[in-house]
This record gives structure tokens, sequence and C-alpha cells, in this order.
């Protein structure tokens, strides 16, 4: 059975969930849908589940005969189809549960029908090897502190996130500053990832265990994020954020990662992996000499078809202690290394943060969102 032809089983008491994927899967080819509008409890003999090549159940996960019809539904089946739970909330120790049953992934509503499908057709597809491309991986790294690399980094993920949205590529953003938790306050979310339950080395994390740490933005941006601690140092070890990495590649199309400042012992390795690297600076003259060192230094550790590019952040042109800075002293500065500069538009920026929303609800078509779009898909364009 190929994602090309398959038959998608949706049991939900959600009527608008159900015309949602209908219409969703009604431009797919190949992909049938059936819709068993009803709960769990009375699809155990229904012939649809014996015809489904994946089958997604909308369950309460905090009712005790959800549950029971759950794995009732589990032992029918035998493994003959994956089968995908959705529930509104649930804890570790259901999702724990969800494990040892056998379902294949378990998502939390609401969610939108584009990624219900992309989740319904990946567990479809061949398990990726470890050598496999899995996914795109976006790395934003400042030169300096306050330089607003979180802010891009949110921005570029809900870029990647609307823009996949027609494809059914799905995104997520990692934010690696374990000593912050800038995405979360940015995005207004509470960050899950719990280091301690995943294990010193991440052993215990898997795509399953992840979906529970995983936060979600209204429209369905997917973070991963520790809870900072403050006054205390986190000792993070290389084989965790490795781990984290690959689990996340295996469950999402593209990641966007906020990399700290400081060198870890871990961040060869990630910018490694990454198949696009941002150093971002501020529009001062020291602020573009070291974001060109560092790009620099950075292509000289690792070795990529598309070297480290600086993103020059709040661009503006004007006085600058006196004298003038201007696009073509900034294109003199940084070379080849330049990749563009994104607007000064500090309202919209600040406005969005204390929102915890996109920039784009705050003003549509704004500075930032424009010049950030320009740069991400600059090779799509070309």
């Amino acid at each position: 059975m190929t994602a090309a032809s398959c038959n998608i089983l949706l049991i939900t008491s959600d009527a608008a969930l159900g015309e949602a994927l209908r219409v969703k899967t009604a431009g797919a080819r190949q992909v049938n849908f059936m819709l068993a509008a009803q709960s769990i409890e009375s699809m155990i003999d229904v012939p649809e589940v014996d015809k489904a090549s994946v089958i997604v159940v909308d369950i309460d996960a905090t009712r005790r005969e959800h549950l029971l019809a759950l794995q009732r539904l589990m032992i029918r089946i035998a493994g003959r189809a994956p089968l995908i739970v959705l529930t509104e909330s649930f804890d570790e120790a259901v999702g724990r549960w969800f494990l040892q049953i056998r379902v294949s992934d378990f998502l939390r509503k609401p969610i939108r029908a584009e990624d219900l499908l992309a989740a319904c057709l990946k567990t479809l597809r061949t398990e990726p090897t470890l050598d496999d491309k899995q996914a795109q991986v976006l790395t934003f790294m400042p030169a300096a502190g306050g330089v607003g690399n979180t802010t891009l980094a949110v921005e570029a993920a809900m870029q990647l996130h609307q823009s996949g949205g027609q494809s059914g590529q799905t995104t997520c953003l990692i934010d690696l500053d374990f000593d912050n938790d800038a995405c979360a306050d940015f995005l207004d979310l509470e960050p899950r990832l719990d280091l301690r339950e995943i294990g010193a080395q991440g052993e215990r994390l898997d795509a399953q265990l992840l979906e529970v740490m995983l936060s979600r933005h209204d429209n369905g941006l997917a973070l991963i994020a520790a809870p900072a601690k403050p006054a205390e140092r986190h000792d993070i070890e290389a084989a965790t954020v490795a781990r984290l990495l690959e689990v996340a590649a295996g469950r999402f199309d593209n990641l966007v990662i906020d990399l700290p400042r400081t060198w870890n012992p871990w961040t060869n390795d990630v910018l490694a992996g990454s198949d696009r690297i941002f150093v971002v600076t501020d529009m001062t003259v020291p602020g573009l000499r070291f974001a060109r060192r560092l790009a620099s230094s950075i292509g000289g550790r690792i070795a990529q078809s598309n070297p480290p590019r600086v993103i020059v952040n709040r661009f503006q042109t004007g006085l600058l202690f006196g004298g003038s800075l201007r696009k073509s002293d900034v294109e003199r500065a940084l070379g080849t290394a330049f990749a563009g500069q994104v607007s000064n538009n500090y309202q919209v920026v600040r406005e969005a943060i204390d929102r915890g929303v996109p920039l784009e609800t705050v003003k549509p078509g704004n500075s930032v969102t424009t010049d950030l779009k320009r740069i991400l898909f600059a090779q799509q364009a070309a």
C-alpha cells in the first residue's frame, strides 16, 4: 500500500473536522476518504475498519471507556493498518500507554486538516534510515546578544508553516537556548520539553514521547522548547541534542533552529546537520565585522554546499556615530556572505511579541515579513 492509493478512515463526532478533511482529501490523487461520524465505542464491528489503509480515531483521553474501546480496536486491526489518535489533551502516562498498545501516532487537537492528512500519508511511507535526508534544517545563530535572532527564527518558522499548508509540509521551531525559553515567550506558549524525562542521552525519546512534549501555536506551528530555570546552568549532552533533532527530523518536513550565541559541545554537530545557516547581526560596523568573521569561521569548521550567510536585522539608513552607513557599505563589509537585510520595524515586532501572534496578524504585508520571505525563498525564485 502506498501513500498515493490509500483509504483514510476518520472516526469522529467532530463534524467540522470531518468536513475539513473531506475537502482536503478531495484534491489528493488516489486518496479515498471515509468518515464514521460516531463515537469509537460503536466502531469496533463496523466493516469500514477492515477497508482502511490508515485509521484516525478522535477520542477523549480523559474518558476510560474511550481508552478501553481504543484498546479493543487495536486488538481487532492487529497491526493490519496504522492507527492515529486525536485527542484534545493527554498526560505523559496516557502517552506511554499509547506507545504500549502500539498506536502509530497521536496528535493534539485542534489540528488543521492539511496537517492531519500529512500525518496519515507519512504513516504509510517506509521508515527512513538515519542516512536518509529527512527534513530541511534552517539554523539561526546570533552574532551578538540582542540582535533579534529569536524574532527572525520565529518568523521564519511561521512563514515555512504557512507556505507548507498547501503542500502538506510540516514545520517545527526548536529552541536550543536551554538557558532561556524566549521562543515560548514570543509565541505565548508553555515550554513542554522535559530534559530529565527523555534521559541523559535522550535514549527514551521517540516520536510519540516527542508529541507529548510539543507545544503548538493556535495556527498549528509546533514548538520544541524546555522551561528555563533562572540562575541554573543546563549541561546538555551532545547525544541528547542529536537524538532530539533526529526524532524531530523524522516527524517534520522543516526544522527551524534558534541557536544560542554561546558555543556548546554540540554546536558544531547542529551546524553540520543544517541545510542553511543564517548568522544574524545588527547594522553596526562592529556587528558587521564580527558576523563576517563568525560566518567564515563556521564555514571553515564544517563542509557545506551552502555556506553560512549573514542577515542584517533592523536595517535602516541614516546617521550612525556621526557617519552614514548605507546598503553599499553593508554589502562591501560582508561580501558574498550577505544574505539580505530585514527592515527595522520595532512597533510591529514588539506588538507581535506582546500578543504572541505572527507579524502578519499585526500588520499584513509588513516590511519585516516581506524582507525575510525574500531571503528564505530566494532559491525558489531563482
